[in-house]
């Protein structure tokens, strides 16, 4: 059971390129948005989609390769965990965000037509 706690699991299209860097201990870092999809009808039998937004960071040999193959508009699965940090921006404020470490990804299509 504990390879059900805090698993992500998302398969959805890139709203931009990644951006990898490579850090000071030689480390690499992919940074991505991902956009998830569903759609359904309402009351009215009016089709709605409603987009959610993610921001997924990869680490290691798993950044190299999202950076190397990824590109906006792929469709990619993803499986990870959510991770939620504090930090202090440029001018001082104290800000949170929740990001998706990736652990793996899967590229499933090409761009969206």
């Amino acid at each position: 059971m504990n390879s059900l706690r805090n698993r992500v699991l998302l398969i959805g299209r890139l709203g931009a390129q990644p951006e990898t860097k490579t850090l000071a201990n030689g480390n690499a870092m992919t940074r991505f948005n991902l956009a998830t999809s569903e759609s359904y009808k309402n009351d009215k039998g009016e089709r709605i989609t409603e987009t959610q937004w993610h921001t997924l960071v990869a680490w290691g040999k798993t950044a190299e390769i999202a950076g190397k193959f990824l590109e906006k508009g792929k469709e990619v699965a993803i499986e990870g965990k959510l991770v939620s940090r504090n930090y202090t921006d440029k001018d001082g404020n104290k800000r949170g965000i929740t990001e998706i470490v990736v652990n793996d990804l899967l590229l499933i299509g090409g761009k969206a037509n």
